[in-house]
């Protein structure tokens, strides 16, 4: 009789990342998952869209679990498993790699178990195979289109600006998966904050106090097609009420700011918002928390010589 490894989670991601966004990936992790990245791959019962981050590469929603090929070729026989314009493939999880010609067999071994047509080229459905802890893996497989890098060819940029996968990252761990709430860039710059949230439908405003570079930022939210969501003008003044803000705070050495204003800002952000995720030069432990904030958790992200600290506060 045939025994079925129990399956106990939905969904097998994986990731990857440089070694100065480590700590920038394993906090998105955590906030999309609510569990801690140990491996370059997770295990979990909730659905992320793997497009929506900038370090998963692919999700496999599980089908079957075997202790060998064999096993999993069983089960999908049993089934019945019938796919029009599918392809099989292999996917490398861990660093053992059993090399090309092995892994093109076990492709074509289960393709040659599916019923239905396969398609080598642009098929409709990829179902994925993976080895994992000595556990075979197999279900539909879902690859990151990384459409988000189109936004790193917007008519204004800056060099002191995030870089875009860090910004698709910081707002995912701002908003976590309740894509409904509101965000608020009170700094927003070139907006490029705004163009990874409004790309994932999230309901976000911006305000730039430079006029110059708020023009800039709404040329380039147009560029893309989206609404222009920016208020040029002092953030202070603002009286309207949001679920988190994400605060790239302006730092002395790009712009004219005096440690009082930087602290009015993180002080207004605490006023218009229930939560904030700010990036920082410094570390500025001392002043988050003397506005009320509580720090949650906290990582580094290096640009070149920079390392920008980025806190998550309730």
């Amino acid at each position: 009789m045939l025994q079925i490894p129990q399956i106990e989670n939905n969904y097998l991601y994986t990731t990857n990342y440089s070694i100065d966004e480590e700590s920038l990936c394993k906090m998105e992790i955590k906030c999309l998952f609510n569990k801690p990245l140990n491996e370059k791959h997770l295990f979990s019962n909730t659905y992320v869209d793997p497009s929506r981050s900038p370090f998963i590469k692919k999700c496999i929603s599980i089908m079957y679990i075997g202790e060998t090929i064999k096993q999993i070729i069983d089960l999908i026989v049993i089934d019945k498993l019938t796919s029009i314009n599918y392809k099989v493939a292999y996917i490398n999880v861990t660093d053992e790699n059993i090399g090309f010609h092995e892994s093109r067999k076990i492709e074509y071994e289960i393709g040659f178990s599916i019923l239905g047509e396969a398609k080598m080229k642009n098929p409709e459905t990829i179902f994925g195979i993976a080895k994992v802890a000595d556990k075979w893996i197999f279900g539909e497989c879902e690859s990151n289109t990384s459409d988000w890098l189109l936004h790193n060819k917007k008519p204004f940029s800056y060099s002191n600006a995030l870089k875009v996968n860090v910004c698709r990252a910081l707002v995912n761990i701002a908003v976590g998966n309740d894509l409904d709430c509101s965000v608020i860039d009170p700094c927003c710059g070139i907006g490029t904050v705004l163009i990874e949230a409004i790309s994932m439908d999230i309901n976000i405003k911006g305000y730039e106090i430079n006029p110059f570079i708020g023009e800039n930022a709404k040329t380039n939210l147009r560029y893309f097609g989206y609404d222009d969501v920016i208020t040029i003008g002092d953030m202070n003044n603002s009286q309207n009420k949001f679920n988190v803000a994400i605060v790239d705070l302006p730092y002395g050495i790009f712009t004219q700011i005096t440690p009082g204003e930087q602290l009015a800002i993180i002080n207004s952000s605490r006023r218009i918002a229930d939560r904030m995720v700010i990036i920082t030069f410094d570390d500025m432990e001392q002043q988050i928390t003397s506005v009320g904030f509580h720090i949650d958790d906290r990582c580094t992200v290096s640009k070149g010589t920079f390392k920008r600290h980025i806190y998550i506060c309730s």
